[in-house]
């Protein structure tokens, strides 16, 4: 009996990781990206890389923004303003746009203001408080954030049940793969080089051992990040389809769902002496966010969010303020009952935002780990399915088109990947910087060369596709440093003098992936020309895609 459930369990463990793998791969990748996401969209803007090394108090910083938003007329519904922090020196406002009168179009956006649906944003000088209108356009880390478990071109619902699924799939495959491997602990220790098939195997045990305990937990919590989503029946039933009720009672600190105002018009009281008051009572922790419904109106409320990163949970304390007269209205936050701390304590472990710099570098190599766990076990299938093929294609036939898909599949995702990413970086230097829609255009870039590495992997399923795609890859990851350098001047050899470590981090963590991709292109022309010497027409010389 426990035989045949081992092997139950390793049939489900190979499929359960197969049939969503490549979906998996994007998600670990961006993912992982994610946890550096201030420091991309920093080197992603370097317009605002100046505005870094001005040390500007953050009460000073509040009044400075609020006077800009005063300066645009003081209209709309909210604003809320993201104050800067030692990982991302700009300050971000964001505010919901009066409708226009009826029967006139709508005013397009002023330069250095990005619109989206009802709200405008713009990235604004914490000195000055004006607009950084030569900063370019773009998502930034943003975007691989939002890639990992809301996908793009797809409705968000849509695209969270897919990674809901995927995820789902995910930690299927870890328990099983924990059972069936009865020497699991042992093989982390075991890898033999030049084995063919076992040799992947063991390089998958060891990288999926090195981080199992990270590989739980980020799919565990990645599920709980939207467990509302996919379990909403106990709000729904408690709180009788309410959901503006079971919000304000369960994130009080979000503040009303939709303030109405009085009509009756009233200055907002200065906002630097209500910030200096809320770090006091927070014991010296920062504020992050401010948010401002009805502003200039006698019903105006103001909302203090303390900053991420002061605790694991992500759920921090807010005060509310009445915004026309300074009165505090509110403290949330503070006392959360057990169900709600849980939850905020596993979703903010998922996002790692309360890491310090060398943890938040240990979570970044647990999920290249998975990266690389994802890989191999997508490249150990296909290995063994290409085995199965010796004396079929030894007297003139051909693989399967399963093997053949996976093949292709596994070299637009784990090569064309990386690729995609890499061009991505290089359309933000390269594309104008006043260039309509520029955000937009740097994604559909990205999803244009991936779809074209993809293509190409399926087209060519070959050893020579691999060497091809990783070649582009160490070349596009390598040359980045020099990008920019020829492109900005925030190069290796002014940032690291003058303490800009977030945009020579960058640099150099691209140029350590060129490296590792370099080497991989390397060692697979090595073993190409060495299995030719050997073995010279052999009948699985370039009949699969596994390198």
């Amino acid at each position: 009996m426990k035989e045949g459930f081992r092997q139950s369990m390793n049939w489900l463990h190979t499929y359960s990781g197969l049939l969503v793998g490549w979906v998996l791969f994007m998600v670990f990748a961006a993912g992982t990206a994610s946890y550096f996401k201030d420091e991309i969209s920093y080197w992603m803007r370097p317009e605002l890389h100046a505005a870094a090394l001005k040390d500007v108090p953050q009460a000073q910083v509040a009044e400075n923004v609020v006077a800009a938003l005063q300066a645009r007329g003081g209209k709309g519904q909210r604003w809320f303003i993201t104050l800067p922090t030692e990982r991302e020196p700009d300050v971000r406002a964001t505010w919901m746009r009066a409708p226009a009168a009826k029967g006139q179009a709508e005013a397009p956006p002023e330069p250095g203001v990005s619109r989206r649906g009802r709200f405008d944003s713009a990235v604004l000088e914490p000195a000055t408080g004006k607009p950084l209108a030569a900063s370019r356009d773009t998502r930034g880390g943003e975007f691989f954030y939002r890639l990992h478990f809301d996908l793009h071109y797809m409705p968000v619902l849509w695209a969270r049940w897919i990674i809901g699924i995927c995820a789902m799939f995910m930690l299927v495959a870890i328990v099983s793969g924990v059972i069936t491997h009865r020497r699991i602990f042992a093989d982390f220790f075991t890898f033999r080089p030049r084995k063919g098939q076992r040799s992947w195997l063991d390089a998958h045990n060891a990288v999926a051992v090195l981080a199992l305990p990270y590989h739980l937990m980020i799919t565990y919590t990645g599920l709980v990040t939207l467990m509302l989503m996919y379990m909403p029946w106990g709000p729904q039933v408690t709180y009788k389809g309410d959901q503006n009720a079971f919000i304000a009672e369960v994130f009080p600190a979000s503040g009303p769902r939709d303030p109405k105002p009085s009509g009756i018009a009233a200055p907002l009281v200065p906002v630097g002496p209500l910030v200096a008051q809320a770090t006091a009572r927070w014991n010296g922790a920062p504020v992050g966010r401010i948010t401002v419904n009805n502003p200039n109106d006698a019903a105006a409320t103001l909302i203090l969010s303390r900053r991420e990163g002061q605790d694991m949970s992500s759920s921090q304390p807010a005060l509310m303020f009445n915004a026309a007269t300074g009165e505090l209205l509110s403290e949330v936050g503070e006392e959360r009952g057990a169900a709600v701390t849980t939850r905020s304590v596993l979703y903010g472990l998922h996002l790692g935002r309360f890491a310090d710099p060398l943890l938040r570098a240990l979570f970044f190599i647990s999920g290249l780990a998975g990266c690389v766990m994802v890989a191999t076990g997508l490249l150990l299938w296909a290995v063994k399915e290409r085995n199965k093929y010796g004396k079929a294609l030894a007297h003139g036939g051909r693989v399967g088109w399963a093997s053949r898909l996976v093949d292709g599949l596994n070299v637009g995702a784990i090569a064309g990947l990386p690729i995609a990413m890499a061009a991505f970086f290089w359309a933000n230097r390269l594309l104008p910087v006043q260039l309509h829609e520029r955000a937009q255009a740097e994604i559909n870039l990205f999803f244009a060369v991936w779809a074209l590495a993809a293509i190409a992997g399926l087209a060519w399923p070959t050893r020579r596709m691999w060497l091809v795609q990783l070649g582009i890859a160490a070349f596009l990851f390598g040359a980045i440093p020099l990008l920019n350098a020829a492109t900005t001047a925030s190069h290796l050899g002014v940032t690291i003098p003058a303490g800009l470590w977030r945009v020579a981090g960058f640099d150099l963590v691209c140029l350590a992936l060129g490296t590792v991709f370099g080497l991989s292109a390397w060692w697979l022309a090595r073993k190409d020309s060495r299995q030719a010497a050997r073995k010279p027409g052999h009948p699985l010389a370039d009949a699969g895609a596994a390198p």
